[in-house]
């Protein structure tokens, strides 16, 4: 039987050195942050935002952080088509920033430079376990799904892997703890200086892609749109597509944080930011096509480039958009980290969640509630 598996825990022998990882999302493909200004509004990369607000009179900044990347569609789709000003409403002053990884949002949220972002669960759980619990909370989830094992097309069982090079995001991030659990569970070694039966290279995802068209590697376990990109650009195919690991198929690739000095002082804008990513999550599946041509238009305005259409529909169709955290993926990665040598022990998470606001807006939208650790 397949173990449950998905986001990573940094080894506690590097915690305080790296907190590198970048999610499956973990690593946006851009390089440093791009924040917006503005007292009428807010600005990334040309593209402005009406101001917004909550119930009270008290005039709030907002300061919300996330990727230029497809796995992070909420905020893109979201602040594109102005569903979050319009949720929020005119006394909330909207500011977003793009980050390149989740190591630099969460250096920025405990920076005070952000109030809120959204992140892969990986540094998520660092940002908790570095701050001994004290600067975060995950408040919602945001996507699921959206990572495989793409591999050369004679790769057709685990034991083809013997003797091949894979390629991970980042040592210790999502994928790469993936990936090490997969080759455990099937007999394989993988050691975190590319020696084993396998040998492991965690590289940035673009430098894989050339090296998956050079063969120098045969084979990677990456998030969206990576894992098409492989497939499309790169002539491989699908060896493991991780959802099909994992109980009902899903598993946390995007969570939505909050500081929790943010959240004490302002529960009433992130009800209002719950509020606005249930809006843009309702978007999405009512017009798709529509929804990937704004995430796509965002991640051009912001990088220069858009994801080639041969590539953004079939990755936009492997994610899930979910409010639903999946806690409990969060902590099986705990364990899955553990055992594969990657962490001493096991963290107690069960204080990174904290659901209240989201299950009180999912309760007056009608729809079920979600449960945390």
């Amino acid at each position: 039987m397949a173990r449950r598996r998905t986001a990573f825990l940094i080894p506690l022998f590097v915690l305080f050195a790296l907190l590198t990882a970048a999610c499956g999302d973990d690593s946006a493909g851009t390089a440093g942050a791009a924040e917006d200004t503005g007292s009428a509004g807010s600005t990334v990369a040309g593209h402005t935002t009406a101001p917004v607000s909550t119930d009270s009179a008290e005039q709030v900044t907002l300061n919300l952080g996330y990727f230029a990347n497809i796995t992070h569609a909420t905020p893109l789709v979201g602040v594109g088509n102005g569903t979050f000003a319009e949720t929020l409403g005119s006394n909330v002053e909207l500011k977003t920033a793009i980050f390149g990884s989740g190591t630099e949002e969460i250096e920025a949220l405990f920076a005070g430079a952000i109030d809120a972002g959204y992140i892969g669960p990986n540094p998520a759980v660092n940002g908790y376990v570095k701050s001994n619990g004290e600067a975060l909370r995950i408040v919602a989830g945001a996507t699921s799904g959206g990572a495989a094992l793409v591999v050369k097309p004679d790769i057709n069982r685990p034991e083809d892997l013997k003797g091949k090079v894979l390629a991970t995001p980042s040592l210790g991030n999502t994928q790469d703890v993936a990936l090490r659990a997969y080759l455990k569970d099937n007999g394989l070694s993988a050691d975190t200086s590319g020696g084993g039966d396998v040998s492991i290279h965690p590289q940035e995802n673009s430098q894989t892609l050339e090296a998956f068209k050079a063969d120098t590697v045969q084979g990677a376990w990456v998030p969206e749109p990576w894992a098409t990109r492989l497939v499309v650009e790169g002539g491989g195919k699908v060896l493991v597509d991780e959802k099909t690991l994992w109980p009902d198929g899903e598993f946390a690739t995007t969570e939505l944080i909050v500081s929790k000095k943010f959240l004490d002082e302002h529960p009433d804008v992130v009800k209002k930011l719950i509020e606005a990513q249930i809006a843009t999550e309702k978007f999405i599946a009512a017009n798709p096509d529509e929804a990937e041509q704004i995430a796509n238009e965002q991640i051009e305005s912001i990088t220069g480039k858009k994801i080639a259409e041969g590539v953004l529909g079939p990755a936009f169709k492997n994610l899930t958009f979910t409010n639903d955290p999946v806690a409990s993926s969060v902590q099986q990665s705990a364990t899955d980290a553990q055992e594969v040598g990657l962490l001493d022990e096991v963290p107690d998470l069960k204080g990174l969640f904290d659901l209240a606001v989201l299950n009180e807006v999912l309760t007056a939208n009608g729809e079920p509630t979600v449960s945390g650790l």
